[in-house]
């Protein structure tokens, strides 16, 4: 050291070194330098400037302490109020106020620990009292600095006082002297010299306050207090003038960003700061930038595909990589990036030891070494982040054009392609294999890597041990051997787990869709244990899955270990000198090597899955389509006909093309009413089909001029308002809309309605009768205003009045002028049609007037004698000429029912809740999960001790890596006494202990979370099977599907392994962290910030996070729900021409939900970043540390140990929060699963104490005693005070208008619906006092809409297996189905798809009877049980049930004069009435036998209510007139 730079060094106050012999100018600069670079006046001069703002404080404060005293005059005088204030305001702390607090305490706190030590010191020389006072000072400035800010705080100060920000500004210039002074220390000091100890800590102290003075001369030079203070007058002022001012803030803030601001993720800061303040909700949340949406990325698909000619085997991954391939190349550049980077820090670490060991080191050596290592982690940090956002951005976009091409692919599908797929499979593509795909991205580029990765490690190995790379390289084939042996395993089971998940999915989907039905059966049971044996091997296949996996990650894990000891153990064996260096370079290394091996198997897993993704997607999107030019369509053309079929041949096959429709020659003109008859299976539906074009075409022309409505015969409605679906997209016209509303009857149901056509429907109409439904897709029909009409039996849900009514005022009246071809078993209405097509066998038969096929015979006299005999009465010609008034009759209210109608207001019972919506919002829960969350999760499967065993096996793990490295250590310091082998030998036996221990652990995580998921699934299983019906009725199914798939696939596999990360993580953290600061232990004061801001940022961060994984899991379920109702709607669909409008729903509600994948992607990113770097700043601070300290203190092998560690920090460090945030966000789906198994549950299925006899009810003996019944708490009255008796073996007719409540009391009597009061007793049991089972299956019903489940006929007709295949048949037989069922070819076991969409509507419901028949129970209920049939098969299945079951209690819902008819007793129930004047009249069967001769008038007729039925039996017998015009118009008024 030079004399002449010995000012820097000495802690003297006097100017020793200055020549005053020198010139003036030479003089003042050598003053200069000493006043602001030498450490004394440096202390002097920030001293003073510590003591003038000191007091200057205090002066201020004395002043304002004396003026209160001392101020008589004016109490509101200025000087009299507080220090700052800010009245008639609020205030809102943000971070710019937090963070120089916090800076500021730890400032006092730093430099109150440094002046106790400077005082406690033994030898109080004069530099070291100057040194305590200084400190001192800076301690005590500071403590009022932190008192200040508090009272900014407290009296809401925007702005700093100017004397403090000076302060800060001045603070920050000396500082900078400071650290300017303690580089030149640094750089020029060498081992002789001594340097006073005081003085080293000042000078590292100086540059860890660096970064500290920076940021608080940017909060100075701001001036803002952080503190946002909002006045009132101010907020009153601007909406009053500025309420005009609308700025755009739905784009997402990336689409405008700047590059810095994209490359550092400041995009987002908006957002996370929106979050951080108040729980998102889903308007907050941008939308997407415009080149991301799925609009876009649909147009990109599809403009991509393959052209035919090209003859591609897999176009869904040629399509993907012509769209997508400069993303694949910026992230595979991403990639080479960060490989160029990342084995920087290995190759430092020699250079670091040998820095330390030698004495002759430059501190200028050292300092670029720092800063190449800076560098060089901060380019592998950014481009790790980045390569991980745009990866998942490609994924993200790759997803959205997949869900949108399998939309738009399910809308144009041929109906044998969509029996064939099921809508479980469909909604599986858009679930699973699209987020496979998207998952895939990832893990793509590390496949090609891989051989780059192994070989820069290779190298680097070779360059310090020779040869001894050769073990390296054997270790390291043979863990990749035997990962790729085990992940072909893994492949098998990936497979069988999707297709397992297939199968339970569609059972799933199948039971929700189908509850009400399997409810009524009591098959819950049945169809539970259906799902749970797919489950159970779904489950299988996944343990499988997961311990190959565990065994994978097990070798993995300690592979490293593995290879380290061969690489060592042969270098011994060879002779090559291992030393601290050589030894953590080559673990460094080989730590980094274990990146590809372990993500390789990985990759490969998630392409093998990706794989057969593709596979299913390309056998998908390659299905055939609905052949559009099958039917040539002029909308305006100016032929006379609108409807043509020239020798017309169709098939519902594809592949086959077995003939299932011919039609040799069809014209329908315009304006042409057109009728379709023929008996059940005959092919009516299927002539309309054709015309559709649903059909394929086999030969033949079909011509069609104009627009066509198709009404179906099974409804399809919209889970919408009633007002929706009448619109079906068009605007609003109200005259055409009241007019539509009326001919379709609908306005009555209005009424009954609370919320009127504002009412929402239910997922598949669910909340409305069978005829209401019809007549609101009849009324979209009617609005649509089309020129043809496509009507399916559009009047077997409706009864008779109603179907009169609308055949006259719609069919005959609105659509008079309309094409017009209606499908019917309804033969009154053919007398008054242009036209009737007779079809038998898939042929029309005949075809003519009603008059001349009357008089051909053949079939359609046999359908109009059918008619006629099951109508038992003689039809005359003056019948057919009343009858057409009959609608005008029942339309006019009697001026009694009038009165009844405006009373009804005041007596109904208003709902409790003010919302027409029936499908409530879903649940979601805001803020942090609950702790009773992870508890419920950690505990479900062994309780606390599986959670003390998990963490006792995770510390082993890290204890026993530890111990190795420090072995390794030990052993190759310069001056270690131990023997070469015996150093390889305990390092392998510390090794395979660990190998041993992480085997072990690995195997028991695997254990505990597949028995924890099981419990969750079978615990939400029981409860929504446990259910009741009300939950379905207002839960659509996407929902519950969000959760037993996508919720359920994290529990299975991903939280599990989330959970064993985060453990391993925090463990090697901590591990690392102590590592550090033992050998350098001045990074003890960065701990406390890095902690501080890690957590900091973690809440900061999980704030927004957690909510968009709570909002993306919300939006994802309305994507599935809308897919599953257009595939279930998708003819209709068509029929409209509606797929644009559909398409762009969908578009919508994808753009809906990835905007939350899109925005959570960028905010783990932002917070990844943002960790990873605070590690590399650590990790060059503790290295500055290490190796400026003496190598006394800092021995050179544990430099090359802390190094080894550190390296890995900056990884680890954004790792470990990120993974804690990942199970967090995971976590959601435990809560939503939770929600699932916490449901209300319906009664008891058994209640042992209370069974009924084994022979009950063994009378149908049915008493209701005031029943009154609601649908839920907040809802009126459906039915309002029902008392009746129904001897046992009695039939009973239930009619009434649609709506009226018909089916409504069968789900009472089944109680689907639990009574709100009165009493139901059945052979003098009353059976709420009975387990739901005990009741539901000892009655039979055949429900109103006839259900069938996938599967085989048997399997249909007898799911639980009770009855032989003799008795089957013989049941087939009864029912009219043995011929139709023999004549398949695998006879019982014939297919039946998902719905039984191959067996027509009529079919259907006669299985459904057969069901009946084998049950054979006391009691039956029939609710419209023939209404798809012909007159013909109605009158084969009364006889049936006459004969059949003549002794049993029979409850028939009719519409059909018949079947009211063939009743012993009929009960009216008009739900227009007040409770008190329910409409009931029980007619007897005596008197049906003397009506058979009685021509039909339709007169009026007094009504009879409850009071007067005792006079009710003469009256009718006194009138057997108005007793016939009260049957055939079903007593409604």
């Amino acid at each position: 050291m030079s004399s002449s730079s010995s000012w820097l060094f000495s802690p003297s106050c006097y100017p020793l070194s200055i020549d005053s012999s020198s010139s003036s100018a030479q003089l003042l600069v050598q003053w200069l330098r000493f006043i602001f670079l030498s450490p004394c006046p440096q202390r002097v001069i920030i001293s003073t400037i510590d003591i003038i703002f000191l007091l200057s404080f205090l002066a201020f404060a004395a002043h304002k302490l004396y003026s209160r005293f001392t101020s008589n005059a004016n109490s509101a005088s200025s000087i009299t109020k507080p220090l700052l204030q800010e009245k008639d305001s609020d205030y809102k702390v943000t971070l710019w106020f937090k963070l120089p607090l916090l800076v500021t305490i730890l400032l006092a706190i730093a430099y109150t620990v440094l002046s106790i030590f400077a005082f406690i010191e033994s030898n109080l020389a004069s530099w070291i009292k100057m040194e305590a006072l200084f400190r001192l000072a800076q301690a005590i400035t500071n403590i009022v600095i932190v008192v200040l800010l508090v009272h900014e705080k407290k009296f809401k100060a925007s702005k700093h006082p100017l004397s403090l920000t000076i302060y800060w500004i001045g603070n920050f210039v000396i500082t900078l002297l400071f650290v300017a002074s303690a580089v030149v220390r640094f750089v020029t000091v060498d081992e002789e010299s001594r340097l006073e100890l005081n003085l080293r800590v000042d000078d590292v102290f100086s540059l860890v306050n660096l970064p500290l003075s920076v940021f608080l001369f940017i909060v100075a030079m701001k001036g803002s207090s952080g503190i946002n203070v909002v006045r009132m007058h101010d907020v009153v002022e601007s909406s009053r003038t500025n309420h005009w001012i609308s700025i755009d803030r739905t784009m997402s803030p990336y689409a405008n960003a700047s590059l810095w601001s994209k490359t550092i993720w400041l995009w987002m800061n908006p957002l996370l700061n929106k979050g951080y303040q108040a729980p998102l909700k889903l308007e907050d949340v941008p939308s997407l930038p415009l080149d991301f949406r799925a609009e876009k990325m649909s147009e990109l698909f599809q403009r991509n595909w393959p052209k035919p000619e090209e003859n591609s085997k897999h176009p869904v991954g040629v399509t993907l990589f012509r769209c997508f391939w400069k993303q694949i190349l910026f992230t595979g550049f991403l990639a080479v990036i960060r490989l160029g980077v990342m084995y920087v820090g290995p190759m430092l670490i020699q250079s670091f030891v040998d820095f330390t060991s030698r004495k002759d080191s430059s501190p200028s050596e050292g300092l670029t070494l720092i800063l190449v290592l800076l560098l060089a982690k901060s380019v592998e940090v950014l481009s790790v982040h980045q390569f991980n956002f745009n990866s998942q951005k490609l994924g993200m976009l790759i997803r959205s054009s997949i869900i949108t091409s399998v939309y738009k692919k399910g809308l144009r599908l041929s109906s044998s392609s969509r029996q064939a797929h099921g809508t479980g499979q469909i909604v599986n593509h858009m679930a699973v294999d699209a987020q496979q795909l998207s998952d895939m991205m990832l893990q793509f580029h590390p496949i090609w890597l891989m051989p780059l990765q192994v070989a820069a490690a290779l190298a680097l190995i070779y360059n310090y041990v020779g040869l001894s790379v050769i073990a390296a390289l054997l270790g390291t084939c043979l863990v990749f051997v035997f990962t790729l042996v085990r992940t072909k395993k893994s492949n098998s089971f990936q497979f069988q787990i999707m297709t397992s998940r297939d199968l339970r999915m569609k059972a799933t989907n199948e039971l929700l869709n189908n509850m009400r039905v399997i409810k009524f059966q009591a098959w819950e049971d049945y169809f539970g244990n259906k799902i749970r044996k797919f489950r159970e091997a779904e489950h299988g296949s996944i343990g499988k899955f997961l311990y190959y996996f565990a065994i994978n990650m097990g070798v993995l894990s300690t592979a490293p270990l593995m290879v380290t000891v061969l690489t060592f153990g042969t270098a011994t064996f060879l002779g090559i000198p291992l030393n601290a260096g050589t030894v953590f370079t080559i673990t460094s290394v080989i730590k980094i090597l274990q990146e590809p091996v372990r993500t390789f198997p990985q990759s490969l897993i998630q392409i093998s899955q990706a794989m057969i993704s593709l596979g299913r997607l390309d056998e998908f999107m390659t299905s055939k389509e609905r052949d559009d030019k099958a039917v040539e369509r002029e909308d305006n053309c100016d032929s006379d006909i609108a409807v043509e079929i020239k020798d017309g041949k169709f098939s519902w096959d594809d592949e086959n093309g077995n003939v299932a429709l011919r039609v040799e020659d069809l014209e329908i003109k315009k304006g042409e009413h057109a009728a379709i008859v023929g008996t059940v299976g005959s092919g009516k539906s299927s002539l309309l089909a054709s015309v559709l074009g649903e059909m394929f075409k086999i030969s033949g022309k079909v011509r069609v001029c104009g627009t066509v409505a198709y009404v179906a015969q099974t409804s399809w409605i919209q889970n919408a308002t009633i007002k929706e679906n009448i619109l079906f997209g068009l605007p609003m016209n109200m005259e055409k809309y009241r007019e539509a509303i009326r001919v379709c009857c609908l306005e009555k149901d209005l009424e009954m309605m609370e919320y009127s056509d504002e009412t929402e429907i239910g997922e598949r109409g669910i909340n409305l009768s069978g005829g209401q439904k019809q007549r609101i897709q009849l009324a979209r029909a009617v609005y649509q205003d089309s020129d043809i009409y496509l009507l399916d039996d559009v009047f077997s849900a409706v009864d008779a009045q109603t179907g009169s009514f609308i055949f006259k005022e719609c069919i005959m009246g609105a659509l008079k002028h309309k094409t017009i071809l209606l499908v019917t078993h309804q033969v009154d209405f053919l007398h008054n049609v242009d036209s009737i097509m007779v079809m038998r066998d898939g042929t029309i038969v005949q075809s003519g007037k009603y008059d001349e096929l009357l008089k051909a015979g053949l079939d359609f006299a046999a359908l109009v004698a059918a008619h006629e005999s099951s109508m038992e009465i003689e039809e005359t010609s003056e019948k057919a000429g009343d009858s057409a008034q009959s609608p005008k009759l029942a339309r006019i209210p009697s001026k009694e029912k009038e009165s009844t109608a405006d009373k009804q207001p005041q007596d109904q019972p208003k709902s409790d809740k003010g919302t027409s919506k029936l499908i409530e919002d879903e649940e979601r829960e805001t803020g942090r999960v609950d702790l009773k969350v992870y508890k419920h999760y950690f505990t479900e499967a062994f309780g606390w001790w599986g959670v003390v065993l998990m963490l006792a096996m995770s510390l082993t793990w890290i204890i026993s890596f530890l111990a190795g490295d420090y072995w390794l250590a030990i052993a190759t310091a310069d001056d270690s006494p131990i023997a070469s082998l015996t150093f390889i030998i305990v390092y392998a036996i510390i090794a395979a202990l660990a190998c041993i221990v992480v085997m072990v652990r690995s195997i028991l995580f695997t254990y505990w979370g597949l028995k924890t998921s099981q419990s969750f699934f079978i615990g939400m299983l029981h409860s929504i099977i446990h259910a009741p019906m009300s939950f379905f009725d207002t839960t659509p199914s996407g929902r519950i599907l969000s959760r037993v798939s996508t919720d359920l696939l994290w529990v299975d596999i991903s939280i599990p392994m989330l959970v064993s990360f985060v453990m391993v993580a925090y463990f090697s953290l901590v591990s690392i962290l102590i590592v550090t600061c033992q050998n350098a232990w001045e990074t003890v004061f960065l701990l406390i910030p890095l902690f501080w801001l890690n957590n900091w940022y973690r809440k900061y961060y999980l704030a927004s996070s957690r909510e968009l994984t709570r909002l993306d899991s919300i939006t994802k379920a309305p994507v599935i729900h809308h897919f599953s109702e257009t595939i279930s709607g998708v003819m209709t669909i068509r029929g409209f021409r509606k797929q644009s409008e559909f398409y762009q729903e969908n578009i919508d509600r994808v753009n809906a939900s990835l905007r939350m994948d899109f925005h959570n992607n960028g905010a783990n990113e932002w917070l990844g970043f943002r960790l990873d770097f605070m590690g590399v700043i650590f990790l060059c601070f503790a290295t500055v540390f290490m190796i400026f300290l003496p190598s006394a203190i800092v021995r050179p092998e544990y430099v090359g140990l802390s190094l080894s560690y550190g390296l890995a920090l900056s990884g680890l460090l954004s790792f470990t929060i990120t993974m804690t945030c990942s199970v967090e966000n995971k976590m959601v789906s435990i809560e939503r699963i939770k929600q699932f198994t916490n449901l209300p549950q319906e009664a008891p299925w058994k209640i042992p104490d209370s069974s009924p006899p084994q022979n009950w009810p063994s009378q149908g003996n049915i008493e209701l005693n005031n029943l009154q019944v609601r649908y839920r708490p907040n809802t009126p009255l459906v039915l309002k005070g029902i008392s009746l008796h129904i001897q046992g073996g009695d039939k009973i007719g239930v009619v009434g208008r649609t709506g009226s409540g018909k089916s409504t009391l069968i789900q009472v009597l089944f109680r689907l619906i639990e009574p709100s009061a009165g009493k139901i007793v059945v052979d003098g049991i009353n059976i709420c006092t009975l387990g739901l089972h005990d009741v539901r299956s000892r009655f039979g019903i055949i429900p109103q809409e006839p259900v069938l489940f996938q599967g085989t006929v048997r399997s249909n007709i007898d799911p639980l297996g009770l009855y032989s295949e003799e008795e089957i048949w013989k049941s087939l037989e009864r029912c009219q189905l043995k011929d139709v069922v023999a004549a398949k070819p695998e006879k019982l076991e014939a297919s039946v798809v998902d719905g039984g969409d191959n067996w027509s509507v009529g079919q259907r419901q006669l299985l459904c009877l057969g069901r009946i028949m084998l049950r054979r129970g006391k009691i039956l209920f029939m609710d419209e049980a023939t209404a798809s049939v012909d007159s013909q098969t109605d009158v084969v299945i009364q006889k049936i049930i006459r004969e059949d079951f003549a002794d049993r209690t029979i409850i028939s819902i009719a519409h059909r004069i018949p079947t009211v008819m063939d009743c012993d007793r009929v009960l009216v129930i008009d739900a227009g009435m007040s409770m008190d004047l329910m409409c009931m009249m029980f007619l007897h069967k005596e008197l049906r036998t003397e009506t058979k001769t009685i021509n039909v008038q339709l007169l009026p007729i007094p009504i009879f209510f409850l009071n007067q039925t005792n006079g009710l039996k003469d009256a009718l017998q006194n009138n057997f007139v108005h007793l016939s015009k009260h049957i055939s118009t079903l007593l409604v008024q």
